[in-house]
């Protein structure tokens, strides 16, 4: 569903993104694991067309990323560490309000089962966004790309802020996405996050992919040890 074959990316003369290769299957949660400008937010701009590749290929679901943007994104839900939401509106009015500028109208009755289905509770539906926690926003985020029946979803440090009971929530809401089909690529600098909730974690150092593995293959510990190794040498 997400293939990226080769793919390096440059600014200014520096090395953002270096011969960079990652699939991501339907079903699956691939994590991305680096410090700040590893290359992590540049690899998911890059897969949703902000900006191109110097070299290689990037796709989705067989659709060329930089040449077919406006057919790819519509596949796509994006979620950021920080989800923009008009704070005067409610999570349901929100959603609406999405939902139609991506060309879809659902009953009120929908949109309330798409939120709960994201884990929001029923009695904060109705409530303005301003009023809402972050890991309240993240799930209206999230329900704005499942009713638009996003297949693949790319987030950006979705847990940083959150409180483990909303860590933990997010953690489960993306295991029934991937259950359900969903390709996911999740970039963080979590370990124990990404070891709790990915199949398979990608550790980036400066732009280069310096290791992939299984998830169930380590602990978090050995992966925390795994990682401070990479980023030491």
């Amino acid at each position: 569903m997400i293939s990226i074959e080769n793919v390096s990316k440059s600014f200014k003369g520096n090395i953002a993104i270096q011969e960079l290769s990652l699939q991501v299957e339907k079903g699956e949660i691939l994590g991305l694991l680096g410090a700040n400008g590893a290359g992590k937010s540049t690899t998911i701009n890059m897969l949703l067309g902000f900006i191109n590749p110097d070299s290689g290929t990037i796709s989705i679901n067989r659709m060329n990323a930089t040449s077919k943007t406006t057919e790819v994104r519509k596949l796509i839900g994006f979620i950021p560490e920080n989800v923009n939401l008009y704070p005067y509106l409610t999570g349901l009015e929100n959603l609406d309000y999405f939902s139609r500028l991506s060309g879809l109208s659902y009953s009120k009755s929908e949109l309330t089962d798409f939120l709960s289905k994201c884990g929001l509770q029923a009695n904060a539906h109705h409530q303005k966004v301003s009023d809402y926690s972050k890991g309240m926003r993240q799930k209206v985020g999230i329900a704005i790309a499942y009713a638009k029946k996003a297949e693949v979803f790319l987030l950006d440090e979705p847990a940083s802020g959150l409180d483990p009971l909303a860590s933990n929530e997010l953690s489960e809401l993306l295991k029934k996405l991937a259950e359900e089909g969903a390709a996911i690529l999740m970039a963080s600098h979590d370990i124990f996050r990404v070891r709790e909730v990915c199949h398979r974690i990608g550790i980036l150092k400066k732009g280069v992919l310096v290791k992939e593995l299984l998830s169930k293959e380590v602990t978090a510990n050995e992966l925390e040890q795994l990682y401070l190794e990479f980023m030491k040498n």
